[in-house]
């Protein structure tokens, strides 16, 4: 069976109402996105790092019992593994305080085995910046040339405070190297402010990756490819506090997608319209399963979905 690689944070998200913890669970759309194809009994590997800690032992436990491949997570010994602090006040807004040290060398990862037609989804800060960027990225042209298909997520934690100037370049060789490019609204508010989803697709997007996923705040998706032509998808279900799950779920729904309907690195760039329905709508299925507070789904549904690749 064709391999998923995910490359992306590993980091452990606590929750407080007001001054009091409430709850703390795996954080990362690439990492919760790995976790719900392994639900669903799909080869998955996480390239990641985390401390030999007990925060790190919880992150590892977690993709684990959810039958992620965590050998290429890099556990140093000096320093402590991130974690992030959201509090929530009376009017839902987070305020989001980061924590965690990493050693000097850094990202010192074992490469999983990648064959043709393999999956590798990547993103996050890991991806545009320095020092796990330059190993990340020499790993994602192994899979260009390993002729896997590419999947870039360019959002990062919102409320990070750096010069997007200074990350473009990385941003834009990530673009070149992808086969799929998958951002929220507020992802491209980050990337590209005050610019609407089809500017930053035909102004940006478009001449290193013509295909583009973009979700919009009500959660209904639109397709761009060639030319900045438009495929809306209405929404499936309503937005959720719970946007984590949601959108780890339309990322591994649009792998699972992928896999259902045979999607190759040869021929993803020619997909039918019929075919992108599919996927699209299949993907919101998924995450409307995914949008609750383990950012996960149900195992029964994980076989029924997981079937539906093996039935094809």
């Amino acid at each position: 069976m064709r391999k998923i690689i995910t490359i992306g944070e590993s980091v452990l998200d606590t929750v407080y109402n007001g001054n009091k913890p409430v709850r703390a669970f795996m954080g990362g759309r690439i990492a919760n996105a790995a976790a719900i194809l392994g639900t669903m009994g799909l080869p998955v590997s996480m390239v990641s790092e985390c401390c030999n800690d007990r925060v790190g032992d919880i992150i590892i436990d977690y993709l684990t019992s959810h039958n992620v491949n965590v050998k290429s997570i890099d556990r140093y010994t000096e320093g402590s593994t991130p974690l992030s602090a959201i509090f929530t006040n009376e009017t839902g807004k987070d305020t989001i305080v980061n924590y965690g040290v990493y050693p000097h060398e850094r990202f010192d990862v074992v490469w999983p085995r990648i064959d043709e037609d393999d999956i590798l989804l990547f993103g996050s800060l890991y991806a545009i910046t320095e020092p796990q960027r330059t190993a990340l990225f020499e790993l994602v042209n192994y899979a260009v040339e390993r002729k896997a298909i590419i999947i870039y997520l360019p959002g990062f934690q919102h409320g990070i405070n750096f010069h997007i100037a200074h990350v473009m370049p990385a941003i834009l060789e990530n673009l070149e190297v992808s086969d799929l490019v998958i951002a929220h609204e507020r992802d491209l508010r980050d990337v590209y402010p005050g610019e609407t989803a089809q500017q930053a697709y035909c102004d940006h997007v478009e001449f290193y990756c013509d295909n583009y996923l973009h979700i919009h705040p009500d959660l209904s998706v639109t397709r761009f490819d060639k030319g900045g032509k438009a495929l809306p998808h209405p929404a499936i279900g309503a937005p959720t506090r719970h946007m984590l799950g949601w959108q780890a779920g339309f990322t591994a729904g649009v792998i699972h997608g992928m896999l259902k309907n045979g999607v190759t690195r040869a021929n993803v760039h020619q997909l039918p319209r019929a075919t992108w329905v599919d996927i699209v709508t299949g993907a919101q299925a998924i995450a409307s399963c995914c949008a609750n507070t383990d950012n996960c789904m149900d195992s029964s549904l994980a076989v029924r979905f997981a079937n539906e690749i093996t039935n094809n």
